[in-house]
């Protein structure tokens, strides 16, 4: 009888090595469907958070708490992911680990980061547009909407440096969340594993490519409304630098640069080092029988 409820971190790294093979190995039509699933799910939890904890982010003395609030809901959206099923793109930067264990070869990794990164774009987008579409911006007599535009406007005002460093820190957290639900043996377990990285990476404050592409272009649909405009309280600069070229150049890119590091060298690339690489007695052991469950 199996007394382990949960796989160690030597295992966990040959089942993260096996989910990479898998997910290159899919037909790209498919990683791109589930990129846009992926996207919408993590679009699903931003807006659903934000909805939540709009009137604490508004002052200043019950802002932390308003991301502790935030933090705890937005967890969803990498559940939905992971057990409902979905490709995203921070995720699925441990690909890498595949790529320096020699099984699966770089222009795979970089075609599903491709794929996915599109899929998870439209999904965030439409999700964005339909927010902005469906009158909820007007709750709490249009702070909502304002509170929107201001988040958007925060983050493209973010110097190149310190998008890239949030984006490192965040996806620690984020790759740390998805390592250890590989190496949980159950539903719950995996709820857990998932929910607590995701909720400190939000309360801190650090920045997710994907996340972003909801936040940011929700913020700029968002300042055709008048009404919303008045209750963000910016100035005309700030919001004339909110923008889709903004968007691109002062958050997508070091965002999405500060991702691939934190997620691929720092989560990936260390632990494939430490029991694979640097570590010769792994040679004598062969997956088990829960290692391979846990990859499918």
């Amino acid at each position: 009888m199996e007394m382990n409820h949960y796989l160690p971190p030597s295992e966990i790294t040959h089942v993260s090595i096996q989910s990479g093979i898998k997910k290159v190995g899919m037909k790209y039509s498919n990683q791109f469907i589930l990129g846009i699933l992926a996207g919408a799910f993590i679009a699903f939890a931003a807006e659903g958070s934000n909805m939540a904890a709009f009137n604490l982010f508004a002052k200043p003395e019950t802002y932390g708490l308003g991301k502790v609030l935030s933090g705890a809901i937005f967890g969803t959206g990498l559940m939905l992911v992971l057990l409902a099923g979905g490709e995203l793109f921070t995720g699925n930067t441990m690909i890498l680990g595949g790529v320096l264990d020699g099984k699966v070869k770089w222009s795979q990794m970089l075609k599903n980061w491709f794929i996915v990164y599109s899929g998870n774009f439209l999904g965030s987008v439409f999700l964005a547009y339909m927010m902005v579409h469906s009158g909820l911006y007007n709750s709490g007599a249009n702070v909502l909407g304002g509170m929107t535009i201001k988040i958007a406007a925060y983050k493209v005002g973010l110097p190149f440096t310190s998008a890239f460093y949030l984006g490192i820190m965040c996806n620690m957290l984020v790759c740390l969340a998805v390592w250890m639900s590989y190496g949980a043996k159950d539903m719950t377990s995996k709820i857990m594993a998932i929910f607590f990285p995701i909720w400190l990476f939000v309360t801190s404050g650090f920045e997710h490519s994907v996340a972003n592409m909801y936040y940011i272009p929700a913020g700029i649909l968002a300042k055709a409304n008048p009404n919303w405009v008045a209750e963000s309280h910016l100035s005309a600069q700030a919001l004339a630098n909110l923008n889709w070229g903004s968007f691109i150049t002062n958050n997508l890119i070091p965002v999405t640069l500060g991702n691939i590091v934190g997620g691929a060298l720092f989560v990936a690339g260390i632990y494939w080092f430490v029991y694979i690489k640097n570590d010769l007695k792994q040679e004598h052991f062969p997956l088990s029988s829960s290692s391979k469950n846990a990859a499918k």
